[in-house]
């Protein structure tokens, strides 16, 4: 297959692909993303270091035992338009007594233009995934200036967390299931 050159002189490797024609491209794909973040924004935002200043030397001595957890929360705000919510919560504690504890509420709003199947997986996987690397940031940069080593979370699998949370739902229901026959 030969290279045809285009205006930068470059070669165009596709020159020879035939064009999509376009009765072949989805209407939808034509009009509007399939998925769009209007916003994103801090929603609220709590650091508290009860223990300092008197950790800060006792951190030295021993490593600290850090906790976090992570939920995501979905509101709809119009037909297609929907806010998520990143909460993220961390606690660190040494030789029992807490060093510091940090609250995030990292908030999106997306708008969806996907078939309705497609709506709940990407509420509570992709829109975490996007919004992620920002609370993240937030995080480090707080627990930083609050006169700690900055709070560094790896990468988190929201599928992961979401086929649980699934497999949950499904447990409830059969268990609820099997308790409405036996009665």
């Amino acid at each position: 297959m030969a290279k045809k050159p285009t205006t930068d002189g470059a070669a165009d490797e596709n020159a020879d692909a035939a064009p999509i024609a376009a009765d072949q491209v989805p209407e939808q794909a034509v009009n509007e993303q399939p998925l769009a973040i209007n916003a994103q924004y801090t929603k609220d935002l709590s650091f508290e270091a009860p223990g300092a200043p008197a950790i800060y030397g006792l951190m030295q001595q021993e490593a600290p035992d850090i906790s976090v957890s992570v939920n995501v929360n979905v509101s709809p705000l119009q037909e297609r338009t929907f806010e998520v919510i990143l909460e993220i919560g961390a606690e660190c504690k040494v030789k029992d007594q807490t060093a510091f504890i940090v609250e995030l509420e990292y908030a999106g709003v997306f708008t969806l233009a996907v078939p309705e199947e497609h709506v709940q997986p990407i509420l509570l996987i992709e829109c975490p995934r996007l919004l992620f690397p920002f609370a993240r940031n937030i995080l480090a940069d707080v627990t930083r200036d609050g006169g700690f080593p900055p709070l560094m979370l790896g990468p988190l699998d929201f599928a992961s967390m979401y086929q649980a949370k699934m497999q949950g739902l499904e447990s409830a229901m059969a268990a609820g299931a099997d308790a409405d026959a036996d009665t």
